[in-house]
């Protein structure tokens, strides 16, 4: 399997292909089929994933710092599974919405492997791009994770 080491052979990757989505998962064959609504508890008909391929309003706006948000997002998910979690881009069928409004990918066939360097990258892109002053992080942001650029105050 490949195992992307930039942004770059990410967005190579997306634009040769439609329809990837990324999963935080411990390995791609970690895949009961199935996620659950962690509020809930309730079973969800397949995998919830994140879609790599940009939205129209995105048109004018470069790939890489589309695909440095969507792996951002969720980059907090390393730091709180059990197991160690990794980013993977997927194919798959999409079934439905999950509670978050994340597609769920049921028939996942594992694509490639986002290192570790690619977050980094990912992190640095956005807090280059970064539109306002303030901590701005994953959806789940611990201070150690947010874009603030080191020596930025806050604003009061």
């Amino acid at each position: 399997m490949q195992q992307l080491e930039s942004l770059g052979e990410l967005a190579a990757l997306v634009r040769r292909r439609d329809g990837l989505y990324i999963r935080w998962a411990p390995t791609p064959e970690h895949r009961p089929g199935t996620s659950r609504d962690e509020l809930t508890g309730a079973e969800l008909p397949g995998l919830s994933v994140n879609p790599l391929d940009p939205e129209p309003w995105w048109r004018d706006q470069p790939l890489e710092l589309w695909l440095a948000r969507r792996l951002y997002d969720y980059c907090h998910l390393r730091h709180e599974r059990r197991r160690e979690t990794k980013p993977w881009v997927l194919a798959g069928r999409i079934v439905g919405s999950g509670p978050d409004n994340e597609p769920l990918l049921t028939d996942p066939e594992p694509v490639a492997r986002i290192s570790t360097a690619v977050l980094g990258e990912a992190r640095e892109l956005l807090r280059d791009n970064a539109q306002h002053d303030s901590d701005w992080g994953p959806l789940r942001r611990p201070p150690e994770l947010n874009t603030r650029a080191p020596g930025r105050n806050s604003r009061a």
